[in-house]
């Protein structure tokens, strides 16, 4: 007895070891936010103030020295984060995932970002401003990664942590670049539906501008195929699979004087990204004698897309132009090397690569690339006998000097030297909102244009044999859409169409009018704003659009056969003033009908993968409310049932029927039940939290929340058949710069500022981003000081 007695003593010795070492193991992974570190490259003392948010407020006396400290407090809150966001072009994410990752890194190898990315280091002038700055943030990662705790995500894992470089930095912003672009969603689509239906049925779509919709307006005041099925598939499963979020939409306002009540600038942006954790925007306040900067960055990026001083802010939503096209090759029928052009036949550039794949042999592949660019064919699978497609976008074809944009707009003083910057962003399109202390308010779409050919058209493939439908010209940044202090006194943009200038359109994949009609409804007739009233309007939830479709396909119902708890749902409807609120009945029957309106008026045609293709598209968006008040049309027809010959009434009564059907069986017979916050709900999903027994320790939520897709506070949803609206994409942050207050102004993250799952930080704004609230972005050193969470100092190693 005594003997098992000191077994038992010892197991519990023993297994109390093994907790405490546990214990201590896994408190060792936090971030430190307080105390001393010694830095290598210090010039001199940087102190950084956590605030009760974990924003880091860093002052130092030399610009390169803040920067260094910004690479270090990132990477200890975003290292994984940043980790993926550099392997997406490399083609790496398979070290991480394994096979199943592969057809992703295939397809973005062949993009041909970390390409680029190469041939742009190489030309780098190392003693710019640019670069300095980007090695010292770079320096400041890379001491985290020598000194500081990995992450557990890398034990989970087990994935070594290599230096980053400033490569990492481009291919970031390159894959940025690439998840903006709908061409790759919507051109091969196009394409298919033209050979497969025929001109008939895309003359019934909104492929085009729609001059009756709401236009962004400009103002300039000079004194301030089957092969589609197979691209189409490719694209759609690479991005599926993709473990990072993708850029979607955003919206943004700027005040002008005379439309607040201050007589100050308002400027509000919340930028529309795909729902992930870590949430995409890394917050910090940088402030030196020369610079001083409250901004947003990406993962592994030193300057902010997002930011304000006390003399200028700055905003970003997606332009949404059209800069990847796609071009239909012709290879030799005797020689498989050679492909042809105008000029004769050339031969095909052969790329090889290599992946490794975890728990698995190395991948070796290779893909063709011709002067427009990659040829997608075989990059997933292989594909037999069929023509060849290459892939031409603008962002690898031109010089890459993104970088040295966001270091001007970031480094500007003024309005001038904001817009010098601009020229420099050939891709990603983005519209530049502008506001700043003297009064000023501005847009601008930047990004490098191009005139194609009379009666060419960019939304299908073209022909890559004859050269006639190559661009014509490339566009001067003054030919772009643009507004400085229009006298309506405000800017904005909602990714909706803009006005054209130089006589012409500019193609693209814009959203419909829902938002940009909301914005102007309620920016017009009020002229004292103040920052309480512009923190009600990015929070709102009405639709403007979606009422009056309502209503106009309620009078096709043939109420006579339906059922009273039908009519009090109708009816209800019918006054329905389109506001998304948790307890909305007819914000669950208008969605649910309006899947099975588009299901019963595509799917037939297009078949079950081209319908889930179609509903993954802008293009489906603006469909919605075009196509639903079209009478007649060839969509309308069920090509299933050969003798009979449907009608948009036929249409519109069954997908009511099957709406309700479908809502007895998922919500109940009490349509009581069936309310918003049912089935629209808001989950933060961590890769690793794909593992359901991890998913409670990485992801965040799931939260029943407001809003919808396509209004203000954008909480957009993909539409399948199962009838439940889980949010994937909305706003990344809620921003709202006042400069008759600035050091008072808003913000809020999606879930909190670290990465770190083990941060107290993970997810402590994530309620209060559901339920509407905000926080102080702070600016005053004493206020900074006085309110510090903790505080972190970095001395120079010299000095230890």
């Amino acid at each position: 007895m005594k003997t098992f007695k000191k077994v038992l003593w010892v197991l519990g010795i023993l297994l109390v070891l093994i907790v405490l070492g546990a214990t201590f193991f896994i408190n060792s992974l936090k971030p430190d936010y307080s105390g001393q570190k010694p830095l290598k490259g210090l010039s001199g003392d940087v102190t950084v103030y956590y605030d009760s948010y974990g924003i880091p407020h860093i002052y130092s006396e030399k610009e390169e020295d803040a920067f260094r400290a910004l690479g270090y407090v990132h990477a200890q809150d975003r290292l994984w984060q940043m980790e993926l966001l550099r392997r997406v072009a490399k083609g790496r994410l398979s070290e991480v995932f394994g096979p199943d990752l592969l057809e992703t890194d295939k397809f973005f190898l062949s993009l041909g970002i970390d390409e680029n990315t190469r041939k742009t280091v190489k030309e780098l002038d190392m003693n710019s401003r640019t670069v300095m700055l980007c090695n010292a943030y770079l320096d400041g990662i890379n001491a985290f990664i020598e000194d500081g705790p990995k992450p557990v995500e890398f034990y989970l894992t087990g994935l070594d942590v290599e230096p980053f470089t400033i490569g990492d930095i481009y291919d970031a912003v390159g894959y940025m670049a690439f998840s903006f672009a709908q061409a790759h969603k919507t051109d091969p689509l196009l394409t298919d539906i033209y050979n497969d239906l025929g001109q008939e049925y895309l003359d019934d779509m909104t492929i085009y501008s729609d001059a009756s919709t709401v236009w962004i307006k400009n103002f300039k005041d000079n004194a301030v195929d089957t092969v589609s099925k197979d691209v189409m598939s490719t694209v759609s499963r690479a991005l599926k699979k993709l473990p990072i979020p993708q850029f979607e939409g955003s919206n943004s306002w700027v005040l002008g004087p005379n439309k607040t009540k201050s007589g100050k600038v308002i400027l509000a942006n919340d930028p529309h990204i795909g729902f992930a954790q870590p949430s995409v925007w890394y917050e910090a306040h940088l402030s030196t004698p020369t610079y001083e900067k409250y901004g947003y960055h990406l993962a592994g990026v030193p300057f902010p897309l997002l930011g304000h001083d006390r003399n200028l802010a700055y905003g970003l939503t997606m332009f949404q132009n059209d800069d990847l096209d796609f071009y239909v090759e012709e290879t030799n029928a005797s020689d498989s090397t050679l492909y042809k052009t105008e000029k004769g036949w050339e031969k095909y550039e052969i790329v090889k690569k290599t992946i490794l794949v975890k728990d698995g042999d190395p991948v070796s592949f290779e893909y063709k690339t011709t002067r427009h660019g990659p040829v997608l064919n075989g990059i997933a699978e292989q594909v037999k006998d069929q023509r060849p497609i290459a892939m031409s976008w603008m962002y690898t074809k031109w010089e890459n000097r993104v970088l040295d944009a966001l270091y001007g707009i970031s480094h500007a003083q003024n309005i001038e030297e904001f817009k010098k910057a601009l020229p420099k962003i050939h891709a990603p399109g983005l519209n530049v909102m502008y506001g700043d202390v003297k009064g000023n308010v501005a847009w601008w779409a930047s990004a490098q244009l191009y005139q194609m050919p009379d009666s060419t058209s960019t939304k299908f493939f073209l022909d890559g044999v004859s050269g006639t439908q190559e661009p014509v010209r490339y566009l001067d940044f003054s030919e772009n859409p643009s507004a400085v202090n229009p006298p309506w006194n405000y800017v904005y943009s909602a990714n909706n169409q803009p006005d054209s200038i130089a006589g012409m359109l500019y193609p693209g994949y814009y959203l419909p009018e829902n938002r940009a009609k909301r914005i102007v409804e309620l920016l017009e007739p009020k002229d004292d704003w103040d920052k309480e009233s512009v923190s009600e309007m990015i929070l709102d939830v009405t639709s403007s659009v979606n009422p009056e479709l309502v209503r106009e396909l309620i009078k096709l119902l043939d109420v006579s056969h339906l059922q009273q708890e039908q009519l009090v749902l109708i009816d209800e409807l019918r006054k329905w003033d389109g506001t998304y609120s948790l307890d909305s009945k007819s914000a669950v029957l208008y969605h649910r009908c309006e899947y099975f309106v588009l299901k019963n008026t595509f799917e037939d045609e297009l078949g079950k993968e081209r319908f889930e293709q179609f509903l993954s598209t802008h293009l489906m968006k603006r469909q919605i409310a075009w196509g639903a008040i079209m009478k007649v049309g060839k969509w309308w027809d069920n090509v299933l049932t050969p003798n009979i010959k449907e009608t948009r009434n036929d249409v519109v009564l069954k997908s009511f029927v099957d709406a309700w059907i479908s809502l007895k069986t998922d919500l109940g017979q009490n349509t009581d039940d069936w309310t918003w916050e049912k089935v629209h709900t808001l989950e933060h999903k961590h890769p690793i939290g794909e593992v359901e027994s991890l998913r409670k320790y990485f992801n965040v939520g799931p939260f029943p929340i407001v809003g919808t897709r396509e209004v203000i506070n954008n909480l957009a949803f993909p539409y399948d058949s199962t009838g439940y609206y889980k949010v994937n994409s909305g706003p990344s942050t809620r921003r709202i710069i006042d400069f008759s207050d600035i050091e008072n102004s808003l913000s809020i993250l999606p879930t909190g500022q670290s990465g770190n799952p083990l941060s107290e930080h993970y997810d402590d704004q994530a309620e209060m981003f559901v339920n509407g609230e905000f926080r102080k972005m702070m600016m005053n050193k004493e206020e900074i000081m006085q309110k510090a969470h903790s505080q972190l100092d970095f001395k120079p190693v010299s000095e230890q």
